[in-house]
């Protein structure tokens, strides 16, 4: 069966090919939710939780873009709307008052260079940042946003947004230097 019958047994609330559809998509939505969550637990239920989204709202789906891309949103901003809550809850505001300095200097926004880490190390490193820093950096690097965009959804400011991504590529940066070194002393052992 394909996306187009799926879909259309799935407007019709048909549990088997809802299950179909769950299965096709959810390791690809798992990796959107593991992004966003710290926690694998968290990701698990925000992809719960999207999927009871998206199958409350196929019908919406007119069949103008990849309806992967329609899901992918609907993750993306369950996720979002999780971070707001969890940042409200926790109180994370200190993490923006420290970087709304307009007079600091715009970062560099080139994209991450990871050298020889592997996909699941990065992951990893990615969802240790702090909520902050890892919300940024997803939404410029995976949803490839702008920091306007970003700004504007999360309701800080532009620098804010900018100082968030740069501060989470520098630790990236620092964590990924410190694996790399890790195992070149391995190799140089193992010599």
């Amino acid at each position: 069966m394909d996306d187009s019958q799926l879909i259309i047994a799935c407007k019709k609330q048909d549990r088997n090919a809802q299950k179909v559809l769950y299965e096709r998509y959810a390791p690809s939505m798992m990796t959107v939710c593991l992004r966003y969550s710290r926690e694998e637990e968290t990701a698990r239920d925000l992809l719960h939780d999207g999927f009871i989204r998206a199958f409350t709202q196929i019908g919406s789906f007119k069949g103008k873009g990849s309806f992967e891309g329609w899901l992918r949103r609907i993750f993306v901003n369950l996720a979002l709307e999780n971070y707001r809550k969890e940042k409200q809850k926790n109180r994370f505001l200190e993490e923006y008052s420290l970087f709304n300095n307009e007079d600091q200097v715009e970062p560099d926004d080139d994209p991450l260079d990871i050298g020889g880490i592997s996909r699941e190390e990065v992951m990893a490193l990615i969802r240790d940042l702090p909520p902050g820093y890892r919300t940024v950096f997803n939404l410029f690097i995976f949803e490839e946003m702008s920091h306007r965009e970003i700004a504007e959804l999360l309701g800080i400011n532009e620098a804010a947004s900018r100082s968030q991504f740069f501060r989470a590529k520098s630790m990236l940066q620092k964590k990924i230097s410190a694996i790399l070194h890790k195992y070149s002393n391995r190799y140089n052992e193992q010599r």
